[in-house]
């Protein structure tokens, strides 16, 4: 920016027009105004929502004191997404932080997975899992997982940093009605609730080669699982399932439900340390909604238009 403004002094100075100095410090502020745009990052001190939003086929993060969206990446507009490539990202339905909310991992109904750095929007890689894909996870080696429900099946992706989204290496494996997955990272193991069974892998950690393990299924207290998401700094997962919401004990497996003026058709739970509520989405319409609630119902950010599918906090 320096640089530019030393340029703009020098226009001036040989024009002989206060109206150019004028002119160029003007260019100079809405050209570190621009800059800074592109190099977002969250305020200390401000609590942020990750919204899965499919009114504009996007990832979106709203600032909830300020009730607005303050940083959004559409595929659809993104030079480093291939044009015919922006119908994957069509109806967006998960988005997840990753180390330390410097990355965002997404995925949508149209078969796209994405990793986004959050800082400048970059799409650092991409790919198509196909089948109606809910949920991703990243595996310790750079692999990234999917879920996809039509079809019946969970991808593997071997990452190389350098792959063509038609290129990229897939192995598939199946998962029945494939809604979420959640990496625990301190034992190692993916998690997934099919219909009513919690089931358990192993990871080979074969980069290249990778594979599950079947560890175990463990029956749970209600059908039709839809999200299952990582309690905040606790041993245990919250799964909404077809008429509640459940807090699963990971060391045991079982499963107590949550008391809450809703239950039924929750799209997605997500917790944070004190002082964030626990956010649930229920859909108004449809599966979508305009609203973030907590989990006694109370409104955390609502915008009148916008198709929420999931949203989780930015932690």
């Amino acid at each position: 920016m320096n640089k530019i403004f030393c340029i703009c002094i020098s226009i001036a100075a040989n024009m002989k027009y206060s109206i150019s100095l004028l002119t160029c410090l003007l260019i100079t502020t809405f050209w570190h105004t621009s800059n800074a745009q592109t190099n977002w990052h969250p305020e200390k001190g401000k609590k942020y929502i990750i919204l899965s939003e499919q009114s504009k086929s996007r990832v979106a993060i709203a600032d909830i004191a300020a009730r607005r969206i303050v940083w959004e990446w559409r595929p659809s507009v993104r030079p480093d997404i291939k044009p015919e490539h922006a119908k994957w990202f069509e109806a967006m339905s998960d988005a997840k932080p990753l180390e330390n909310g410097k990355y965002i991992l997404a995925c949508a109904s149209g078969g796209g997975v994405a990793l986004i750095r959050v800082a400048d929007k970059k799409t650092m890689l991409y790919a198509y899992a196909g089948g109606n894909t809910h949920s991703v996870e990243q595996l310790p080696d750079g692999n990234i997982v999917s879920a996809s429900s039509t079809g019946n099946f969970m991808s593997i992706f071997v990452t190389t940093g350098k792959d063509d989204p038609e290129q990229t290496v897939r192995k598939d494996f199946y998962l029945h009605d494939g809604h979420n997955l959640v990496w625990d990272k301190k034992k190692k193991r993916l998690y997934t609730v099919s219909r009513d069974q919690l089931k358990t892998y192993n990871y080979n950690a074969n980069k290249n080669n990778p594979a599950f393990i079947l560890i175990d299924s463990v029956a749970m207290p209600d059908n039709g699982a839809h999200d299952l998401y990582r309690a905040y700094n606790k041993d245990a997962l919250w799964l909404s399932a077809h008429s509640a919401i459940f807090k699963v004990d990971v060391q045991s497996k079982k499963a107590e439900k949550v008391n809450t003026r809703f239950g039924e058709n929750i799209k997605s739970v997500s917790s944070g340390p004190q002082g964030y509520p626990t956010i649930i989405i229920r859909p108004k319409e449809k599966w979508w909604t305009d609203e973030v609630l907590d989990i006694e119902g109370n409104s955390i950010f609502k915008q009148q238009g916008l198709k929420i599918y999931k949203a989780r906090w930015l932690l």
